[in-house]
């Protein structure tokens, strides 16, 4: 539960992926500071294995197909949006935007995904579709500017 809730972020009665998102933003900030990006993704590949599987269970043990109260998903989608921007206040927060807006719309493929993938995967796979499509609008954003 203590991965699944992200420190029992998915337990906030108010927007639980947005505060799993909010609480995703410290632990990227603080792998890209210790060892950059290789080191964010590679923690997101081994979160998106744990989150899988602890999503599993839960989607079994509480006969849901996607509980709200699972949040390691937007944790691991926020990150892959931030493994692409510098470590700077405003990129951060415009990854966090992009980020939610792209996991809140669910653009295809993560929209047939959410609908059509089951279990744990499903929970986990949407949201990482979300988190590329995040960090595709900011390199774009940012090849503009160098």
């Amino acid at each position: 539960m203590l991965v699944a809730t992200w420190f029992g972020c998915g337990l906030s009665r108010f927007a639980p992926g947005t505060c799993g998102s909010l609480l995703a933003m410290p632990f990227a900030w603080a792998l890209l500071t210790i060892g950059g990006t290789f080191w964010l993704l590679i923690a997101s590949a081994i979160l998106f294995l744990l989150g899988w599987w602890v999503s599993a269970v839960l989607v079994r043990t509480t006969d849901q197909k996607d509980p709200q109260f699972i949040v390691v998903d937007e944790v691991v989608g926020q990150w892959i949006a931030l493994s692409v921007v510098p470590l700077n206040v405003i990129w951060f927060a415009l990854a966090f935007i992009l980020f939610r807006v792209a996991d809140i719309f669910k653009v295809w493929p993560a929209n047939w995904i959410d609908k059509m993938l089951p279990g744990g995967l499903g929970v986990m796979a949407d949201d990482v579709v979300a988190g590329v499509y995040a960090a595709i609008v900011i390199l774009c954003i940012r090849g503009g500017f160098y």
